[in-house]
């Protein structure tokens, strides 16, 4: 880690399990800001319930609200009525921000309000106990659904694009380059910006579902990345079976 990355540290130790990738995304964020040379002075995080929203707080050195349970979005929106001036930055999960705090997600698109949102995306609940999620693949094992989830899961990236999102985009946290140059397009682009890391749970999620090595774990996210130009090949059952990776904006 390079020393100015390091700057943007608090903690010299990692709050995520072995094997999470919700610390390759907050590697990713933190070069994203020190790229764009952003002033921390003028720069707020806000993040609600949830693993992800440890990648803030209590790891980087910047002003961070650490809010209620899919509340932050809402708890942004405030910040940056406040204060337009400040670089506002939404980092949560997936159940934070697409099932309990799902309306508050499309309103702040619908609005466009100038948020840059950044959803960590492990497909489950993981820190509140393993529970389906709207993120959840059909016929993956949860808590809630031992038999395997029935239902489609949401595209993150259509929902916010469909209520007038500027700019979305999706990868993986093992391709961890273009995660990093969407987040800098992101915060850059005026307007509400959204950026999904697929990020695998070894805890909650892998277990669950029988993947107990993590290479194979991370292997099988691999295999189901899909590029967004290839997708226009696939059925709508195999789309909502695999990740359709890449940039989505006029």
């Amino acid at each position: 880690m390079t020393r100015s990355m390091a700057d943007w540290l608090r903690v010299d130790h990692s709050a995520f399990c072995p094997g999470c990738g919700h610390g390759v995304l907050m590697g990713s964020l933190i070069r994203a800001c020190e790229d764009l040379g952003l002033d921390r002075q003028q720069l707020v995080f806000v993040s609600g319930i949830g693993c992800a929203a440890w990648i803030p707080s209590p790891n980087i050195k910047a002003d961070t609200l650490h809010t209620l349970h899919g509340r932050a979005v809402a708890y942004a929106t405030g910040v940056k009525v406040a204060n337009p001036k400040l670089t506002t930055i939404v980092v949560s999960g997936d159940g934070d921000l697409s099932s309990i705090g799902g309306n508050h997600l499309i309103h702040a698109a619908r609005r466009d309000l100038d948020l840059t949102v950044i959803c960590a995306n492990n497909q489950i609940y993981g820190m509140t106990g393993g529970q389906t999620a709207s993120t959840t693949p059909v016929g993956a094992l949860s808590a809630t659904d031992p038999k395997g989830n029935r239902y489609r899961p949401f595209d993150l990236c259509a929902l916010v694009r469909a209520a007038g999102a500027r700019y979305a985009a999706r990868w993986p946290v093992s391709q961890p380059r273009p995660l990093t140059e969407s987040i800098k397009r992101a915060i850059r682009t005026p307007g509400f910006s959204f950026v999904e890391a697929i990020s695998p749970c070894p805890t909650q999620f892998g277990r669950r579902n029988n993947v107990e090595d993590l290479g194979q774990l991370y292997q099988q996210m691999t295999d189901l990345c899909v590029p967004a130009s290839r997708a226009d090949k696939l059925s709508e059952d195999e789309r909502n079976r695999v990740f359709v990776i890449g940039e989505f904006h006029d």
